[in-house]
């Protein structure tokens, strides 16, 4: 475990946290978080008008994320697709559809509200190419070298031990196998006293690494030709208030590669 990717905070009390902020996101939507969520959302972060208006509107509206791992790569049929910390499924069933009856995605999320709305999500989708697995992403309940290509939207920051988590990501790689995460990253690091503040945590701050630190762990979890790529700022405007802007906090993509 590296001193970057160790969180002064107790890690369950944090996941437990972590869980009902996004048991709100997944039961009442239309609540007012410090981050956008649904259609806004995805018109912020650039998703395609006609992918999002194609999907019923219950799978839209507990949409949560900081970026758009399908502009960081094309999916192509048949391919096989993890989607780490996949809420109420929506980037898991836009993965499926672009795979193909002949791919295959398995979404992991930690919180039960978020995984029995993506199940029912996918149902109203008719897809029957992805299935949603409880886990966390220390501990991905994915087969070695079972994935292609390994998506997240607005996660990792959310993780106490990153170093951990990206092991784990590479495992579940083939090789060969590319990252497509959408995450933040921040223009000032959190002091080290307020990394313990769980609502730092939560309003995805805490957590969050300047660029610097963040291609350090992707590099050190073993992942080639990496980039971060800055996106824009996707807490303003949110209904409730956040701390995102003192530290400079934007949304980021991060691509690489298990060689």
């Amino acid at each position: 475990m590296t001193e970057l990717s160790t969180a002064p905070v107790d890690v369950e009390s944090l996941r437990a946290s972590i869980r009902a902020e996004y048991a709100a996101v997944a039961e009442h939507p239309d609540q007012g978080f410090h981050f956008h969520t649904g259609a806004r959302l995805a018109a912020i972060l650039g998703y395609p008008e006609d992918w999002i208006a194609a999907l019923p509107p219950t799978v839209i509206e507990s949409m949560a994320g900081t970026g758009n791992p399908f502009a960081l790569g094309d999916l192509r049929a048949g391919e096989r697709v993890v989607d780490c910390g996949s809420g109420a499924g929506v980037d898991s069933i836009l993965a499926a559809r672009l795979v193909g009856p002949d791919g295959s995605v398995i979404g992991v999320d930690m919180t039960l509200e978020m995984l029995a709305k993506a199940r029912r999500n996918a149902g109203l989708a008719g897809l029957r190419n992805v299935e949603f697995r409880e886990g966390v992403l220390e501990a991905l309940p994915v087969p070695d070298g079972w994935a292609d290509v390994v998506i997240s939207n607005g996660v990792l920051n959310l993780v106490p031990d990153k170093a951990v988590a990206l092991a784990e990501i590479f495992r579940v790689l083939r090789p060969g196998g590319r990252i497509q995460l959408a995450d933040i990253v921040l223009n000032r690091p959190v002091p080290a006293g307020s990394k313990a503040d769980v609502s730092l945590w939560t309003g995805c701050i805490a957590g969050g690494l300047v660029e610097d630190e963040l291609l350090s762990l992707v590099a050190g979890a073993g992942f080639r030709d990496i980039d971060v790529r800055r996106g824009v700022d996707v807490f303003a405007g949110a209904p409730q208030n956040s701390d995102a802007a003192e530290f400079g906090t934007v949304g980021a993509g991060i691509v690489g590669r298990r060689p």
